[in-house]
């Protein structure tokens, strides 16, 4: 079951070939994690998608509330039998049909469907994860980039690369040739004392579990952070990286190419990712 516009509808009900969404890529979306019937980071979400709002030059409506959206959410997972149990959701938001390029109007939908997930927590991945960098395409380091929009083509190319050359992931680059994100989530450096990750101003996604990392790092005092631009000879010379989403977590790195990492600090940051989710 999914909800539409509020309306809990079935999954096989069909999606206009009109929607904007399908035809131009108009719209936003947000992933979000549920544990135990709770919404993790949920303000974080509801704030970002307010602001790419903004961004796409959409109309938000006055009933677009942080509580509204919540309640939505939750009835989504009632209609699926998920009362108190762990899933994922995805919060589409689409501006409203009609026009070409140009649309006849700023008003928007939303759709919001969900899944069940096995993990009410984070846990630490010990396998193999390796990963390259994709350079077949490039980000733009600009403001859109850093939007979760539904044009993903870079990174459903990307994720075929990475399936067809049995990598786990791929390193996105930027025109300038620096090193932006993953194919699914922010990508994290450390060389010493130093954790690193690119700018928004790169072009890389602003994560939510990106900002809870930030958060985070400041509570590790004999560590220090910097937003900078990440250069792909920087990967061979690391200590550690780690990937995150809100999904997964932290994703740590055990190789690139013929460099193994360690993973020390990625192992630390999920457990007070997992304590700062108990206390809340």
């Amino acid at each position: 079951m999914t909800n539409y516009n509020g309306n809990i509808l079935a999954e096989t009900n069909i999606l206009s070939t009109k929607n904007r969404g399908y035809a131009y890529g108009d719209a936003l979306f947000e992933t979000i994690k549920v544990t135990n019937g709770k919404l993790l980071f949920w303000e974080d979400h509801y704030f970002r998608l307010m602001a790419s709002m903004r961004i796409m030059r959409m109309e938000i409506p006055m009933f677009f509330t942080m509580e509204f959206l919540e309640q939505q959410i939750m009835n989504t997972l009632e209609a699926n039998n998920l009362n108190g149990a762990s899933a994922r959701v995805k919060l589409m938001v689409h501006r409203n049909e009609g026009g070409l390029y140009l649309p006849n109007s700023n008003d928007v939908g939303y759709n919001i469907s969900v899944k069940p997930i096995d993990d009410d927590l984070y846990f630490f991945n010990e396998g193999f994860y390796e990963i390259d960098l994709f350079k077949d395409f490039y980000v733009s380091p600009s403001l859109l980039s850093t939007l979760k929009t539904n044009n993903k083509a870079l990174n459903v190319v990307g994720s075929i690369y990475a399936k067809e050359n049995d990598l786990n992931n791929c390193l996105i680059l930027n025109t300038n040739k620096q090193v932006v994100e993953a194919l699914n989530g922010n990508v994290f450096v450390v060389k010493g004392n130093i954790i690193k990750t690119a700018p928004l101003s790169d072009g890389c996604l602003k994560g939510v579990m990106r900002k809870q990392i930030l958060d985070l790092v400041k509570s590790l005092p004999e560590y220090e952070f910097v937003e900078a631009s990440i250069s792909p000879f920087e990967l061979q010379k690391a200590d550690e990286i780690f990937i995150t989403n809100v999904i997964s977590g932290i994703i740590p790195v055990t190789k690139y190419r013929k460099k193994t990492f360690k993973t020390d600090i990625s192992k630390i940051l999920l457990q007070k990712i997992n304590i700062k989710i108990r206390l809340n």
